[in-house]
């Protein structure tokens, strides 16, 4: 079982850029809520669309309202502190529904995931509205800095504020989304990566040994990345920078290991023909 996730680990490392996507997969959504006075920055990445929201004060309760396209839906959202905090309940289509919270003193970070395909209503309601606030004129939208995250990193780090997730983050939202190459190469980045990332960063979180072994692994990858920071927002910047990473992935990952057991096993048998 080990080994198999280990093998869909390393195809983090080569995106195939082929499969039938939503145009919005993978791509960040900023949602404006002015609300007592004051306007909010929700954010969301996704892979369904969303084709309006709506915030209740009186109910404490924001809806999405989406389409999907796929079967599998995944989604990142981040709601801040000083809009809807205390605890949250959280439906889908009037259906309760339990995804993963994580919380810290600015944003709520939801982990939506769940199935079927066409329109759906997301509601969250909180306990808390306006925390620490007074109701005021209206000002700029208060933003939260940070945008998606990578579920296996996220895991693996053990938040999604540690800085290994803000650089991917970074990467992603001001190199590869400012372009038309990048953004389809995260649509079908992320067609891959979400069909079996939910299984690897839960497998993390109930195996400490494994979530120790997969930071281990990815830290390089990780770091291989600020290459693309590079980039000066050109198509073929971000094409010629993107193709190096991968090379340079591809030898970290796959050549030098194979040089390695090469050269172990090419010992091995001269030891075993002097024996």
């Amino acid at each position: 079982m080990k080994s198999i996730l280990f093998v869909l680990l390393l195809l983090l490392v080569i995106t195939p850029a082929f499969a039938q996507l939503s145009d919005r997969t993978g791509l960040v959504n900023r949602l404006e809520v002015k609300t007592g006075g004051h306007s909010f920055e929700v954010q969301t990445v996704s892979n369904f669309d969303i084709s309006n929201y709506e915030f209740d004060d009186d109910q404490k309760r924001f809806t999405l309202y989406i389409t999907s396209g796929l079967e599998n839906n995944l989604g990142e959202l981040y709601i801040p502190q000083t809009l809807l905090s205390g605890n949250f309940t959280f439906y889908i289509n009037g259906e309760e529904y339990h995804p993963n919270v994580k919380i810290n003193n600015q944003i709520s970070f939801i982990t939506l995931n769940f199935t079927g395909s066409g329109d759906s209503k997301i509601e969250i309601i909180g306990t808390d509205y306006l925390r620490g606030l007074n109701q005021t004129i209206p000002d700029e939208p208060t933003k939260i800095d940070n945008g998606g995250g990578c579920l296996i990193a996220t895991a693996a780090y053990g938040s999604e504020l540690a800085p290994q997730i803000q650089q991917l983050r970074e990467i992603r939202d001001n190199q590869l989304l400012k372009t038309e190459s990048g953004k389809l190469f995260m649509n079908s980045f992320n067609d891959v990566y979400y069909s079996f990332s939910p299984v690897i960063s839960d497998y993390e979180r109930e195996n400490p040994i494994f979530k120790e072994l997969v930071k281990i692994t990815i830290t390089p990858m990780i770091t291989s990345l600020s290459i693309l920071s590079l980039s000066d927002d050109s198509e073929i910047m971000v094409v010629g920078l993107g193709l190096s990473v991968i090379l340079l992935n591809i030898g970290m990952y796959f050549v030098a290991p194979a040089v390695v057991i090469v050269k172990l096993n090419s010992k091995l048998i001269n030891k075993d023909s002097h024996n």
